[in-house]
């Protein structure tokens, strides 16, 4: 294995814990089950907006997710809307 790919590999480690580890239960469960799922495809692009994303509050997250509030125009990315439909999948809204 070579370093850029350990490198991602601890990242998207890193990315699962987080996301398992937020705060919120439901975020909790929203997270790191959507993280479960995607991270280990997703691109450096992918990782990057995923990582920017833990760091919305999880009130926030919780109602962008569900619909009740609309997703902020910067955070509405291919990353949010799979989260999104994910949720609404999973049936954790």
């Amino acid at each position: 294995m070579n370093d850029v790919q350990s490198d991602l590999d601890r990242r998207r480690k890193r990315l699962k814990f987080r996301s398992w580890h937020r705060g919120m239960r439901e975020m909790d469960i929203i997270a790191g089950r959507f993280a479960d799922r995607n991270i280990d495809v997703f691109s450096e692009r992918q990782l990057d907006l995923y990582e920017a994303l833990l760091h919305e509050s999880d009130p926030d997250m919780y109602n962008w997710l569900t619909g009740r509030q609309p997703i902020p125009v910067d955070l509405d990315h291919d990353v949010m809307r799979l989260m999104k439909t994910f949720t609404h999948s999973t049936g954790k809204d």
